[in-house]
């Protein structure tokens, strides 16, 4: 049993194993700092810069204290733990007493990703960090390789998708605490499973944010959506960038995280020499070195822009991998008819076919949902570099009602769109409850305890709602009602068609897992498209797909070697997946292969003797 190496940190609360702890904290808008700790008060010594500091004898792990700010009690902002919310007091941790059991494992590449995003409070009634880790064998039977952890930064309240999080240190109490967080991540490497954090540093969330009382960490140079920017390029912002950086260390250090998402980075603001986002990905790197493991940095950016994963010394930031929104939008439209929104740049079956091959369908051409051009060339970018996905928590919860795609299309649709993100030539990401169509939706859900906030919140998602087209009933995400809504419902897998689209995944997952060509930036991929007969054709190596997004039986022609024998290796029209075993048939035709393919259909060849 492995011991944890201890702290990687200098700010907030440090044990010794002399039985003193050491505190400090940066509060240059403070005149004095008092720690306060149960039966006694310790005045911190004032240092250069703005730091206050102390050694304190007799202080063990569950101690609880505060820091009084010129008269005013606040939880440290590099709190470990939050036992009573943002508002209460923070707990003392030792991050070296829980007895890991991972030392043989070293964490995954990003082409050897399947990534399962979930969040928490809602993949388990129980909502717990425990209790996810009794369904981990069965995700990875299924063939994923990696949890992807939506926020867990303490939230107010017990409902939160974790983007309000206000304490970035201290793992949501709610859910089990750190302690809970490191009994779920050491059981998924026992599982042979990896773990990537979703971390939230483009904002803060409102209710409990107290960081400007202790000093300059938001600037009014830069402005998000949710308000002032963290500091990272303005004035006495080196202490803000070093929270941030700090932050990102901790998690893969104390909490032997495999890899960080970085939510919403082109909100994040910085005009500095050294991008924030190329700080964080080398302290990540540099720690990953020390400690013998392979940990990956991930962003998600809504502007099409490859320098995030392009390397340092082209320009880029050096970053591991990015989300592509254009796949999912690309086949989204493709399925379900919708054009709406963002999806008015969509439709048909050319813009999937444009992803495929080019990363991204805006790439610099114009887009008449931003009514600009958007995005640049990403073709010198190696495919393990982008994460795409049918599904995740914004394309679900970010519409007005929460809807699933399962609840959009039908059964034979949702198998295609399942071939569609396995076969793809990248990082396949899927969101819980994806793998046997779950149709409970996925909302919007927030238990704040300012009863104003919680009103602002509840507009703001209807005028939101109401300026992307949507119609009807928005549901009140303060409503506890909202939030029991979103939980899976595994009951369902003894319905028809849900065992048999989890099949369908496990063995598309399968099939990627052992044809060496499916993994991400393998080989050469040739796609070829059918545009009157809604056909795609996908060639990479000796593997060959196609697909029928149409109602319609087709016949499509596919460029291949017709000499070469091939044989079927999968269709999604088969009975184990609840299909009617329509016909399907290939013939040699010159130099092409001519296919003909039931409606919505998928279907995998590989050549003879491969």
């Amino acid at each position: 049993m492995m011991r944890g190496r201890g702290s990687v940190l200098a700010r907030g609360a440090t044990l010794a194993t002399d039985g003193t702890a050491h505190f400090a904290v940066w509060a240059p808008h403070a005149r004095e700092v008092v720690l306060r700790l149960p039966g006694r008060n310790v005045w911190l010594e004032a240092r250069d810069g703005g730091l206050f500091e102390a050694r304190v004898p007799d202080v063990g792990a569950g101690t609880d204290y505060v820091y009084r700010l010129d008269g005013r009690d606040r939880p440290d902002p590099v709190s470990r733990h939050q036992p009573r919310g943002v508002h209460g007091p923070s707990r003392v941790v030792d991050p070296g007493a829980f007895g890991w059991t991972d030392a043989a494992w070293r964490g995954l590449a990003m082409a050897d990703l399947v990534l399962y995003e979930l969040h928490v409070g809602t993949f388990t009634d129980a909502g717990s960090f425990d209790a996810v880790i009794p369904h981990l064998g069965g995700l990875r039977d299924l063939g994923i390789t990696a949890l992807e952890l939506m926020p867990v930064a303490e939230f107010p309240g017990a409902r939160n998708w974790g983007y309000d999080g206000v304490h970035l240190y201290a793992p949501q109490s709610t859910y089990g605490g750190p302690e809970g967080l490191r009994r779920l991540v050491d059981a998924a490497h026992a599982h042979g499973l990896g773990v990537i954090l979703d971390v939230v540093y483009n904002h803060h969330g409102p209710e409990g944010n107290y960081l400007a009382e202790f000093g300059p960490y938001f600037t009014d140079r830069h402005h998000t959506p949710w308000g002032p920017a963290f500091n990272f390029d303005d004035a006495d912002s080196d202490e803000v960038r070093r929270y941030v950086v700090d932050n990102a260390r901790y998690w893969i250090g104390e909490f032997h995280f495999d890899g960080l998402r970085l939510d919403a980075v082109h909100a994040i603001c910085d005009l500095g020499a050294t991008h924030i986002l190329e700080e964080i990905g080398a302290a990540a790197h540099a720690d990953a070195l020390q400690l013998g493991r392979q940990v990956v940095v991930i962003a998600e950016s809504d502007r099409n822009d490859p320098r995030p994963v392009r390397p340092v010394e082209r320009g880029g930031y050096g970053l591991d991998g990015q989300w592509s929104d254009d796949f999912h939008r690309a086949v989204h439209a493709a399925l379900t008819g919708e054009r709406s929104g963002y999806y008015v740049d969509f439709g048909g079956v050319e813009p999937i076919a444009q992803a495929w091959r080019h990363r991204f369908v805006h790439a610099g051409r114009y887009s008449a949902y931003r009514r600009r051009r958007h995005g640049a060339p990403a073709d010198d970018v190696p495919c393990d570099r982008f994460v795409v996905f049918v599904q995740n928590h914004d394309q679900v919860g970010n519409r007005a009602r929460g809807d699933r795609l399962s609840t959009l299309v039908s059964h034979d649709a949702q198998k295609v769109a399942a071939a569609l993100l396995c076969l793809s030539p990248y990082v396949p990401l899927l969101f819980m409850g994806e793998e046997y169509g779950e149709v409970n939706p996925f909302q919007y859900f927030v238990s704040h305890g300012d009863p104003a906030l919680a009103v602002r919140v509840r507009e703001g998602r209807r005028r939101e709602f109401a300026a992307f087209g949507w119609q009807g009933d928005v549901p009140d995400p303060q409503d506890e009602a909202t939030f029991l809504r979103s939980r899976l419902d595994r009951s369902r897998l003894g319905e028809p068609g849900h065992a048999q689209l989890l099949a369908l995944h496990r063995d598309l997952l399968r099939l990627r897992r052992e044809e060496p060509a499916l993994r991400p930036g393998a080989g050469e991929i040739v796609v070829e498209v059918d545009v009157a007969g809604s056909c795609l054709g996908l060639r990479v190596g000796r593997l060959l797909a196609a697909f029928n997004l149409g109602a319609e039986a087709r016949e499509t022609s596919l460029a291949a070697p017709g000499s070469v024998v091939w044989r079927l290796r999968l269709s999604t029209d088969d009975a184990r997946y609840g299909g009617r075993d329509r016909a399907v048939s290939l013939r040699p035709e010159g130099a092409c292969l001519a296919l003909w393919l039931p409606g919505w259909c998928a279907v995998v060849y590989g050549a003879e003797g491969s």
